[in-house]
Formats: C-alpha cells, structure tokens, sequence
C-alpha cells in the first residue's frame, strides 16, 4: 500500500522564520512533502493548526499518525527517517557540536530576533545594532567560524559541517536577517551567508514569498508568541 507523503504546515514565508527551518532541509535534501500555508493572522489558524500541534503554532509535521511540532524536532525525526539525507553528521563529537549549535538557536538570540525581524519582502536596509543584538551577532559569526574551520572546510563543502545540514537549516532564517538588515559582518561570514543564499531551495521560498498578499505589519503583531520570532 502507498503511503501518504508527509504534510508540512506552515506560516506565511514572509515571516514565519520557524517554517523555514524544516522546510528549507526537507527540499535541499529532496525528502518528499505536501505543505499547507496559512497565514499566522488567519481567523482560522488555531482551527488548522490546533489539531496538528501540541503548542497550536507551526511548523508542525504530520505523517501517517505521528504528529511532530517545534523545528528542531522535526529535523530530529527527518534525520531518523531518512539517514540517507544526512541532516547530521555521522561522526559523533561532530554531530554532537552541530546538535549544540542548533539547540543554541533554538533556545537562544532573542535580542537578535525580536530587533530583526524577518521579512522578505523588506527592501535591504541599513538598521543599526542594539548592544544586545550585535553580542547575538558576535557569537553566530564566532560559532559559524569555528564550525567552517574545524568541520565545513575539512569534508570540502561551504556550509557549516560541510554539505548542508539540520545546523544550517536552523540557521538559514539569520542568514536572511543579516542580509535583509545589511549587518556588517566578516567575510568568512559573508561566504557562508552567500552559500546558503544560492540554493535553489532559498530562491522557491523567497519567490514565493513575495507573491504572498497577507501583509502583518509589525507594530500590531505580538512577534514573539505569534511568528516565534
């Protein structure tokens, strides 16, 4: 019997940066999926979303019946089901430091987030860093540093541990962040930044996203509970 493939629901790509995530790693990774999108100001989002996820937010993966919501653990069970697409590395101290990377983001950089907000329809723009932001920014390029010199430039690839994994997923929405503000970063940085801007994967939501129509201005949004920044 065939099976159904998996159903991917997310928010709107202008905005949602926690839709990006799985997303993005399911298309470079060629995983198969259906994707429902609905807008996070939709009077019916909680009727859609509700059922599907525990915490009535997206992203949130159904398949057959296993229900999974939250982006890091939907890459989780993505990485046990298809090992093939190597959304993590396969030595363990490696896949250990690209897990810690990603968990940080999960957890982490709020300043960041709530001073940048994600937005792709925003023309590139110059907008100065708060202290607390610039030390986000700080700690991603240290971190994206170190990772490029001791994994990505090892196993011959441009992204963090090489080929383009979970880590790089999680990190994809800053990359359009950095870029979209136009944040002074260092040129390894910028590098980085370039790569994951150049997969096909970035340019379908991009495009996408522009030909969306559901605007959410962001002085009536409660960005934090509403798009989890």
């Amino acid at each position: 019997m065939k099976l159904s493939p998996m159903k991917l629901y997310i928010g709107n790509k202008n905005y949602s940066s926690w839709s990006m995530r799985p997303w993005i790693a399911m298309k470079v990774t060629n995983i198969p999926f259906e994707e429902t999108v609905i807008s996070l100001n939709s009077p019916n989002f909680k009727q859609v979303v509700g059922p599907v996820s525990g915490t009535g937010k997206v992203p949130a993966l159904i398949d057959d019946g296993v229900r999974v919501w939250e982006s890091l653990a939907i890459l989780e069970y993505l990485a046990e089901k298809y090992p093939d697409a190597g959304l993590w590395p396969a030595d363990s101290a490696t896949r250990a430091a690209a897990r810690a990377i990603s968990s940080e983001m999960h957890a982490g950089f709020l300043p960041l987030r709530r001073h940048l907000p994600m937005n792709m329809w925003r023309p590139i723009i110059k907008r100065e860093l708060t202290p607390e932001a610039s030390a986000n920014v700080q700690r991603i390029e240290a971190m994206w540093a170190e990772c490029r010199s001791l994994y990505g430039q090892k196993n011959g690839g441009p992204f963090l541990f090489g080929h383009f994994g979970a880590t790089d997923a999680m990190y994809a929405p800053v990359v359009a962040r950095l870029h979209t503000y136009s944040v002074d970063v260092a040129a390894t940085t910028k590098a980085y930044m370039e790569a994951v801007m150049a997969l096909p994967a970035w340019a379908e939501w991009r495009s996408t996203a522009l030909k969306e129509t559901w605007v959410l201005p962001e002085d009536e949004v409660d960005w934090p509970t509403v798009l989890r920044v």
